[in-house]
C-alpha cells in the first residue's frame, strides 16, 4: 500500500486502540489531582498508555496477521502517536477537572440559592440588593383579607438587604422585617435570583393582647404625651398616689405633625396598631379610636394630649386605674453595648471584619486551635458560623470551606489574614 494509505490506516488503528488508554489516563489524572492534589508525570502517562495500547494491539494482531507485517511500520508508528496524543489530552482534562471540582460539597451548599450578580449594587464597597415585590400581595389561608393600605405599604416599601446572604436567609429576613414593621400575624415570602419577591401576608390579630407579658396588666392613662414615643419605650407615670414604671405597648396623641419634619404620616398617629379591636380606646373609657394605616416605619406619637397604655403588675394596675390622669416621663435605655464595643475597638486601633474560610486554605479542615489563628495572624475570632453562629468560639471549634468568621485585629493584620487564610 502507498504511504498515505498507511498513515490513514494508522490513524484508524490508533483511535481504536487508544480509547481505553485515554479513559484510564483521564480517570487516573482526575483521581490523583482531586484526592492528593498531585499531577501524574507525563512519562508515567506515556508508559501506562503504551502498555495498555500494546495489549490492545496484540489482540488485534492475533485476529489480523497483516498487522504484524514489516510493511505496516508506518501505520504502527502513526497509531502509537495517535494513542499518546489521546492519552495526554485525556490526562490533561482529567487533571484540570480534579483541580476545579470543590473538595467538600455539603447538602446545605447544594440547597443554597444565591442572587444574580445583575441585581447587586455596590455602595461604599459593600454589596446590597433591593427586593421588589412582584405582582399582588396574596392573602393567607385561614386569616382575614389583608387591608388595602397594608398591601400598598408592602408593595411601595423600600426593602434593602445585604447582598451576601443566601436566598433562604434573605427570605427569612424579609419576612421578619414585614412582621416587625407592619405587625403582621403571619408572612410567607419567596424570592428568586432576580430579587423579585412573592409575598403572602395575614393582618394583625389580637395585636395588643399578645404584647402584654405574662403576669402583667395593660392599663391606659390620660396624660400630656411626649413626641416620639413608640412601642417598647420604658416610661414612668406619676400620679398623686402612684409612681409606676412600665413598657409602652400602645400610645396615641393629638398633636399635628410639622410639615417636612419627618413625623408620623397621620395627624393623629398611634404607637399601637391601626384597626384592631384590642386597641380601641372605648375599652378603657376614652374617645372613639381613629384607625391609622400601618406605615413602613415604626409609628410614633406626635405629642400633645393623649393616652398611653402600659404593662404593669396587678397591684400597680389597680392603683393606676383610680387616677384620672398622670404625668409621663420617658426613661433612658442607656447606651447599646455593641456600639460601646465598637468604640472601644476603634480607640484601641483595632478593626473587625467578616471573612469566609477559603477551600484548601490553612483553615479548611482544621480547628481554631490547630490553625493557631491568634499566634500566626495576630487576629482574634469573635464569632464563627459553621452550621450556626457561635459567639467567642474556643480552640476546638472546627472550620471548613465557606464558614464565616468575625475577626478583630489591626487593619494590616486583618488584611494579611484575609489574603492568606480567607
Amino acid at each position: 500500500m502507498s504511504l498515505p494509505v498507511e498513515i490513514v490506516f494508522g490513524v484508524y488503528l490508533g483511535v481504536i486502540t487508544g480509547i481505553v488508554p485515554a479513559l484510564v489516563a483521564g480517570t487516573l489524572g482526575f483521581v490523583f489531582k482531586y484526592v492528593t492534589d498531585v499531577t501524574i508525570p507525563g512519562l508515567g502517562v506515556v508508559v501506562l498508555s503504551l502498555a495498555i495500547a500494546g495489549i490492545n494491539g496484540g489482540l488485534l494482531a492475533l485476529n489480523d496477521e497483516t498487522i504484524r507485517s514489516s510493511e505496516r511500520a508506518p501505520a504502527i508508528l502513526t497509531a502509537i502517536v495517535v494513542v499518546l496524543m489521546l492519552s495526554m489530552y485525556a490526562h490533561a482534562q482529567g487533571d484540570r477537572l480534579g483541580a476545579s471540582v470543590p473538595k467538600r460539597i455539603s447538602l446545605k451548599q447544594l440547597r443554597d440559592r444565591t442572587l444574580s450578580t445583575d441585581v447587586i449594587e455596590l455602595v461604599g464597597g459593600r454589596g446590597r440588593v433591593s427586593v421588589e415585590v412582584a405582582g399582588e400581595v396574596n392573602d393567607m389561608e385561614g386569616y382575614p383579607p389583608l387591608p388595602a393600605d397594608t398591601r400598598t405599604a408592602i408593595l411601595d416599601g423600600d426593602w434593602t438587604f445585604p447582598a451576601d446572604l443566601p436566598l433562604a436567609e434573605l427570605e427569612d429576613r424579609f419576612a421578619e422585617r414585614l412582621r416587625t414593621e407592619l405587625d403582621l400575624a403571619d408572612v410567607a415570602v419567596r424570592i428568586d435570583e432576580q430579587a423579585r419577591a412573592t409575598v403572602a401576608a395575614a393582618p394583625p390579630t389580637g395585636a395588643l393582647s399578645k404584647r402584654v407579658p405574662a403576669g402583667k396588666r395593660a392599663v391606659s392613662v390620660s396624660a400630656l404625651v411626649p413626641t416620639g414615643i413608640a412601642r417598647g419605650d420604658v416610661v414612668r407615670v406619676i400620679t398623686p398616689d402612684l409612681d409606676a414604671e412600665g413598657a409602652v405597648i400602645a400610645a396615641r396623641s393629638s398633636g399635628k405633625p410639622e410639615p417636612g419634619g419627618g413625623a408620623a404620616p397621620k395627624p393623629a398617629p398611634a404607637a399601637g396598631d391601626g384597626p384592631d379591636p384590642d386597641d380601641d380606646a372605648r375599652t378603657d373609657g376614652g374617645e372613639d379610636a381613629v384607625a391609622s394605616p400601618p406605615a413602613a416605619t415604626a409609628p410614633t406619637t406626635t405629642g400633645g394630649e393623649g393616652r398611653v397604655t402600659l404593662a404593669l403588675d396587678r397591684s400597680e394596675a389597680a392603683a393606676l386605674l383610680r387616677a384620672d390622669r398622670g404625668r409621663v416621663l420617658v426613661l433612658s435605655r442607656g447606651t447599646r453595648r455593641e456600639y460601646e464595643l465598637t468604640a472601644l475597638l476603634r480607640r484601641a486601633g483595632k478593626r473587625f471584619r467578616k471573612v469566609s474560610v477559603v477551600a484548601g486554605g490553612p483553615l479548611d479542615g482544621h480547628t481554631i486551635g490547630e490553625a493557631e489563628i491568634r499566634e500566626a495572624y495576630d487576629v482574634a475570632v469573635l464569632a464563627a458560623r459553621h452550621e450556626s453562629w457561635i459567639i467567642a468560639p474556643d480552640g476546638s471549634q472546627s472550620l471548613s470551606a465557606g464558614d464565616d468568621l468575625f475577626v478583630v485585629g489591626s487593619r494590616d493584620a486583618i488584611d494579611r489574614f484575609a489574603e492568606v487564610a480567607a
